[in-house]
């Protein structure tokens, strides 16, 4: 979980050279997905007759406790052999790509929960809705919101959600204690304020950090809080210039004078150090830092607490990132990919593979989350498990959106150097978009 943030980022770079690489005569096109359909029959799927190989593409085919399901479920399933082909996390996405437009991908693949509907628009995933109708451990209704419109496409399931976090706020009591705050600010206004009487620049202390490389990311739940969106509803204009937009832009940016500069130039993983050595008094993240904190800064335990990242003009609002297999639709054993898909979405096996491991993260099902076991294992979650009523998918289903939120990332991190005004970044992109959206 510790490099969720930079997956995500290089995630997006990735998914813009798909379409260079001509993901889409893989059998679709951007209108569309045009496939065979798989996994029609009755009753559920059956393992083959003949011995299987399933090749699963992720960065965990190292991790005992995978390789342990993985024997397990060939116990259960002793027709089929699973092969983890692992690749590092932050270049997961950029294989993936490659694989895929040079016809060599693998059956299923662990991917970005934002990441499936660009899979899905140009055909290279499975659209599971027959294998899910069949399924008597599948239920979409038990997803939580937010993680089942990261899968969703054209009204269709494409993946199955593996888990997540939402984003909070992680802020030191001991420094709040020191600048005589009472406790985590509630609103914007309290927000900027809070930075400001927690920054020093003389001390070398700050108020919070802001990270150019991924301005974009971290954008995007200012621009919710503000009743702003990254498109329009069905996905086929921008909305990220929009008058809200500009409000949460021009907040966002502004808080990099509270920000050292030493860390504008590094990135959200990196950035912990400032805030575990207490440079900073308020860092931004999702669920994974607090695994980070407790397992890699000991020394600070006592020292820090979590909060709701502070409401704007429309209430509660927070990012969601996640964590999604998806069967890829150049398999030649689908129904052998769906059983080792359908196993790790059983509930108790979610419960392992999130909070029942060493960090932090949250399964994807209200009814584990709901339950009372997940508090009971990991206190801290509590607060995180509260956001997800909050929480936004942070997906824009135009295909072409990840080549426009790359550009979205260097312009609003010029605007944090000073090299230009918020809403002039948003201009920029703004213009840089259109043209994207007008190509055929």
């Amino acid at each position: 979980m510790t490099s969720r943030r930079f997956r995500r980022i290089a995630s997006v770079a990735a998914l813009a050279t798909i379409a260079s690489l001509g993901l889409a005569a893989c059998g679709g096109s951007d209108d569309g997905p045009e496939q065979e359909p798989k996994g029609e029959g009755p009753g559920p799927v059956e393992q083959p007759a003949e011995p299987t190989t399933v090749t699963f593409f992720s960065w965990l085919g190292n991790n005992p406790e995978w390789k342990k399901l993985a024997d397990e479920f060939h116990a259960e399933y002793p027709n089929i052999t699973i092969k983890f082909e692992n690749v590092p996390a932050e270049q997961a996405a950029q294989v993936l790509s490659t694989r895929i437009a040079g016809n060599n991908a693998p059956d299923v693949a662990y991917v970005n929960a934002s990441d499936v509907a660009d899979y899905a628009s140009r055909s290279a995933a499975v659209d599971l809705v027959n294998y899910i109708d069949r399924s008597e451990v599948v239920d979409p209704d038990d997803y939580v919101e937010a993680f089942r419109q990261f899968v969703t496409y054209d009204e269709k399931l494409w993946g199955l959600p593996m888990g997540g976090e939402t984003t909070g706020l992680f802020y030191r009591t001991d420094l709040f204690e020191e600048a005589g705050i009472d406790g985590p600010p509630a609103t914007w206004e309290e927000f900027e304020e809070t930075a400001a009487a927690l920054t020093d620049e003389s001390a070398n202390r700050y108020g919070f950090e802001v990270f150019a490389p991924e301005s974009a990311y971290y954008f995007q739940p200012w621009l919710y809080q503000a009743g702003g969106d990254l498109m329009s509803p069905d996905g086929k204009e921008i909305a990220f210039n929009s008058d809200e937009a500009r409000t949460a832009a021009e907040f966002y940016v502004n808080l990099a004078k509270y920000a050292p500069k030493d860390y504008l130039n590094s990135n959200s993983w990196d950035g912990r150090v400032a805030f575990a050595e207490g440079q900073v008094g308020m860092y931004m993240a999702g669920a994974w830092f607090a695994g980070t904190l407790t397992e890699e800064f000991p020394d600070i335990e006592g020292k820090w607490a979590t909060a709701p990242l502070p409401e704007g003009e429309a209430g509660c609002k927070t990012t969601i990132a996640g964590d999604s297999l998806v069967m890829m639709d150049q398999t030649k054993n689908p129904d052998a990919a769906w059983l080792w898909m359908e196993f790790l979405s059983r509930p108790d096996v979610l419960a392992r593979t999130t909070y029942e491991t060493e960090g932090t993260l949250l399964p994807p099902l209200t009814s584990l989350l709901e339950g009372p076991e997940i508090v009971e294992k990991k206190p801290v979650l509590q607060g995180f498990i509260d956001l997800m009523e909050c929480g936004v998918a942070p997906t824009a289903s135009n295909p072409k959106w990840p080549r426009i939120e790359t550009i979205l990332n260097e312009e609003l991190g010029k605007a944090m150097y000073g090299d230009q005004t918020a809403g002039e970044a948003l201009d920029n992109t703004a213009q840089q978009a259109e043209a994207i959206l007008a190509r055929n």
